[in-house]
């Protein structure tokens, strides 16, 4: 891979900084292709990522849903063996903003060295819990994401899905959740991943990674940034619990997700789209939803330096 460094400037002459410039192999294997590693057929399906190609000017379509779009998009189950994978690949494509610097910037296929990072592993999960391209809705399926229990939020009524407060306690049943084995990637793949099976990590199933399953046997332990966005979430669920939904065109639901709960305080335009969140009426809501973002932005950065690291990116 060839390289070469620029200063950089703004348009006034202010010095920005130095940027390296990359002619890519073209064997260079890119992030989607290590994303293909861990497709998912079977079991039960939590959601789907909707992908785009692999630069940061396709950012935007980068999200969680309950099902697939009819777009020329890349859509791939989420499930309880490939959901860390997921998120992964989600906070690399979303933790760093997209300027007019990096716009072009190719992801790649990674180094092996996040397999044994279960702190870099968890905060990716935070991120993308609480992100805004995460849309799971519970008006379009079950809602598996809710990371919290309804005595934590104050819930009225039972929730649809404990799934992934159960996942972070390391209580997820694995007896019957299939794991993909080195056999069943591509060809090309399995070069990449060869190193896979000599890692192991005792937060997960299965004795090594050679299996690629990854569903934790114990409690997630969570780095401060990632814990302090999970007790902003906390706050906002609680307030959303605590609404007394007089409105009846705007009832309770005790599955929101937060995509949901953006709704219920947000509404939408005549066009049907989410109105910003300047325009909600409630404004300790927004102190709320604010204090989650920020603390993302935190995170975020505390994610930035791995996706570097393990090769995500170059810098």
């Amino acid at each position: 891979m060839k390289t070469i460094e620029l200063d950089v400037f703004e348009r006034n002459g202010e010095f920005v900084g130095k940027k390296g410039f990359y002619n890519y192999d073209k064997n260079q294997a890119k992030i989607n292709q290590w994303l293909r590693n861990f497709k998912q057929t079977q079991g039960d399906i939590l959601g789907i990522l909707m992908a785009d190609a692999p630069d940061f000017q396709q950012s935007d379509h980068i999200a969680i849903l309950n099902n697939a779009r009819n777009a020329h998009l890349i859509f791939q189950n989420i499930a309880s063996n490939n959901l860390i994978l997921t998120a992964l690949y989600f906070a690399v494509r979303h933790c760093i903003p997209a300027t007019w610097l990096n716009d072009r910037d190719q992801f790649l296929y990674p180094n092996e060295e996040w397999q044994k990072d279960s702190t870099f592993q968890n905060d990716c999960l935070t991120f993308t819990l609480f992100h805004g391209q995460n849309r799971i809705t519970s008006k379009e399926g079950i809602n598996h994401f809710i990371p919290f229990s309804e005595s934590q939020v104050g819930a009225k009524e039972a929730f649809e899905s404990h799934f992934m407060s159960e996942f972070i306690k390391g209580k997820i049943k694995q007896d019957s959740i299939p794991c993909h084995s080195e056999g069943d990637k591509p060809e090309e793949s399995q070069a990449k991943d060869s190193k896979t099976a000599k890692f192991n990590n005792t937060l997960f199933s299965k004795e090594d990674l050679g299996q690629t399953c990854f569903i934790p046997t114990k409690p997630l332990e969570f780095s401060a940034e990632a814990q302090e966005v999970f007790k902003a979430g906390l706050e906002l669920w609680k307030y959303y619990h605590s609404q007394e939904f007089k409105d009846s065109a705007n009832p309770y639901n005790p599955n929101a997700s937060l995509y949901d709960i953006k709704a219920y305080f947000q509404g939408f335009s005549d066009k049907g789209k989410m109105n910003p969140p300047q325009k909600a009426q409630d404004s300790y809501y927004k102190d709320l939803l604010g204090t989650l973002n920020a603390a993302l932005k935190d995170l975020a950065k505390r994610i930035e330096p791995k996706v570097y690291e393990y090769g995500f990116l170059r810098e």
